[in-house]
């Protein structure tokens, strides 16, 4: 298996969606602290998505 490096764009979307996911959990946000283990764990999928799928 080949893995190849995200694109910029993925990778700063992987990297906002964990950032606001990590500060959802520490600090209370009416919706997204409640969905804040979520939003780590898309931003985790999506970058080993990205490494997976050249191209992404």
């Amino acid at each position: 298996m080949k893995l190849t490096p995200p694109t910029k764009l993925v990778f700063w979307i992987t990297v906002a969606l964990a950032v606001i996911g990590l500060v959802a959990f520490f600090v209370t946000i009416p919706f997204l602290s409640a969905i804040a283990f979520w939003l780590v764990l898309a931003a985790y999928v999506l970058l080993v998505l990205a490494l997976l799928l050249k191209g992404l």
